[in-house]
């Protein structure tokens, strides 16, 4: 495939993850302002780990809701009626930091304006540790503004709702920890701090390698659940572990051409059409709540 310079445009129409369906008019009470609409999602969606305790444990199921317009049906159904309108925490909609983004971009989309996911690590919820994440980016008409709608403005040593998006920002893509994994400007003891837990194995090498097919689904209109596998990902974990040459030489191909999606659609296009990357209609959900499950992705 010849590749082709993107335009902001293409992140601009609904994936079938944000489209809210028979929701839209719900949807549609979000706010434009990206700040404002930050500020809504916070009020709507709680985090399953960083707010446990304060919701009925019966909800934590609601961590695998994939899409926005199942995301929305919850809220409808505990009465909003305008997103504006902030629920009391302990009946928010029960996600992680990919509902937060997931439905910051779907609001955006829903207005015209171009936006996408990010998935990489945060170096701000540890000191020790480079946590799994998801951010949201917006186009606003000259360069990509890079956001997290989960954390509060003025908590944090820098700008929640434009952050540095180069390799020393506070929020770090997986083809950018992979790359400098790779340069040797992190090392392999260091590469072992980026991923889900420090106690659990979901980190080092092998799961940045993950992260960064991750990374491509999701700048394709499946933004999945972290907790979703399918195609390659299972064996490219082990094979990165293992530190097999053709392993790493592929994952090194596909973290170049992350590094600036815009300049590479096509190829990034052609490469995620391999079956390796592509979900091809289902995953399996590994979810923190302790289900497993075959889910189809068709609506």
């Amino acid at each position: 495939m010849t590749d082709r310079p993107a335009g902001p445009q293409d992140w601009a129409t609904h994936s079938p993850l944000t489209d809210p369906r028979e929701r839209r008019d719900l949807l549609r009470t979000a706010p434009r302002d990206p700040r404002a609409l930050a500020a809504t999602v916070r009020g709507l969606v709680t985090h399953y780990r960083g707010a446990a305790g304060t919701f009925p444990a019966e909800r934590t199921p609601e961590i695998d809701t994939r899409w926005v317009a199942d995301v929305l049906g919850v809220l409808a159904g505990r009465g909003v009626a305008d997103l504006t309108a902030a629920l009391p925490p302990a009946e928010r909609f029960v996600g992680c930091c990919r509902d937060f983004s997931l439905l910051f971009v779907a609001a955006l989309r829903e207005h015209g304006v171009p936006a996408r996911t990010r998935v990489g690590f945060a170096d701000y919820f540890r000191p020790d540790f480079h946590v799994d994440h998801v951010v949201a980016e917006y186009h606003d008409g000259e360069r990509w503004v890079r956001v997290d709608p989960e954390l509060e403005p003025g908590a944090f040593p820098f700008d929640v709702a434009d952050m540095d998006t180069g390799p020393g920002g506070p929020f770090r893509t997986a083809a950018t920890v992979w790359t400098r994994y790779r340069a040797g400007e992190i090392d392999r003891e260091d590469v072992q701090r980026f991923g889900v837990d420090p106690g659990l194995s979901l980190r080092g090498p092998g799961f940045v390698a993950g992260y960064v097919v991750f990374e491509l689904a999701h700048l394709h209109g499946h933004e999945l659940l972290l907790w979703d596998e399918w195609g390659a990902l299972d064996a490219l974990d082990r094979a990165v572990g293992e530190e097999d040459p053709a392993a790493l030489a592929e994952v090194d191909r596909l973290a170049a051409l992350l590094l600036d999606p815009d300049a590479h659609r096509g190829e990034l296009a052609a490469a995620f059409d391999d079956d390796r990357y592509h979900p091809r209609g289902a995953v399996r959900c590994l979810s923190p709540t302790g289900r497993v499950a075959e889910v189809s992705l068709a609506r």
